[in-house]
């Protein structure tokens, strides 16, 4: 097999684990074998059932042919080191590290700030600083515990985040929760960039409690982001829960990074957008859910 092929397989077997903007029904599973029940269908309803809020991705290996073995062989360490997009347990899009931290004991935790603080005690010693004036004494520890703060997002289940507030409602027009507030770290520069946000869907005949869109957006802001990740995120988080005929998100931020350092422009905000479904195929849905969100 030339290399041009082999590269074309990797390529395909990569793409795989990537979640695709228009999702098909979800695959029927068990709901003994697939976590968290979410509220039946209604009677009258046409959409898919959804035994689970998230389903497992299947490791590529399980589609191999025995004549793929080479290829197997030499993707294997790419595939392992990328965390799966959505797991059993509802992370979504899990960092490496993420179950270590969510289910470590409060030794382990206690260790985990230990460590982060003689880091921040590195980090002042080197940009000049005396750890060890009354000012900075505690500053590593709270740094630390600032941070944790911070990526809080991190430990949280979407599973968790959503509590079973899934209902069934003969609802079918817009919904919109508009200005939620967000706080997130660039993942370039580890400065903040915060916002708004206004997230919008068209039930298919489920809809989900208002608050548990804002909850949504906050678990994702609070890690390390990038704003059109983070938009994305948002959007394909409330595709695979609630199987509607559209989401749109709209965000608009500040940044520090090109605030505080680099270009020194205050006053300038980044707006970014994702849509879905009806959204994006439908230039009047499109239209209204902006106007609403001016």
């Amino acid at each position: 097999m030339d290399t041009y092929n082999q590269q074309q397989q990797q390529q395909q077997l990569i793409d795989a684990t990537r979640i695709k903007p228009d999702i098909a029904p979800v695959p029927s599973v068990s709901p003994s074998a697939a976590g968290t029940v979410t509220a039946t269908d209604s009677p009258a309803s046409t959409r898919p059932q959804t035994p689970s809020i998230f389903q497992p991705y299947p490791h590529p290996s399980e589609h191999l042919r025995s004549s793929d073995a080479q290829i197997h062989q030499q993707s294997r360490q790419t595939l392992d080191a990328k965390p799966y997009p959505i797991d059993l347990n509802g992370l979504s899009w899990p960092s490496i590290g993420t179950e270590e931290r969510r289910t470590e004991t409060a030794e382990q935790k206690q260790a985990r700030l230990a460590k982060m603080s003689d880091a921040v005690r590195t980090l002042l010693e080197c940009i000049g600083e005396d750890p060890d004036r009354e000012g900075l004494l505690k500053t590593p520890e709270r740094y630390a515990k600032a941070l944790m703060f911070f990526t809080k997002g991190y430990e949280e289940s979407m599973n968790e985040v959503i509590n079973d507030a899934l209902f069934d409602e003969d609802h079918e027009e817009m919904v919109i929760v508009r200005d939620i507030d967000i706080f997130s770290l660039c993942e370039h520069h580890l400065v903040p960039f915060c916002g708004k946000v206004s997230i919008g869907y068209i039930p298919n005949r489920r809809v989900l409690g208002l608050s548990k869109l804002a909850r949504i957006a906050e678990m994702f802001s609070r890690r390390l982001q990038v704003q059109e990740r983070l938009t994305k995120q948002i959007a394909m988080a409330l595709q695979e829960i609630l199987q509607p005929q559209g989401v749109a998100v709209v965000m608009e931020a500040s940044h520090q990074c090109m605030v505080m350092r680099g270009v020194q422009k205050p006053g300038s905000k980044t707006i970014t957008s994702f849509m879905l479904g009806r959204f994006r195929t439908d230039p009047k849905t499109r239209e209204e859910f902006l106007s609403l969100t001016r």
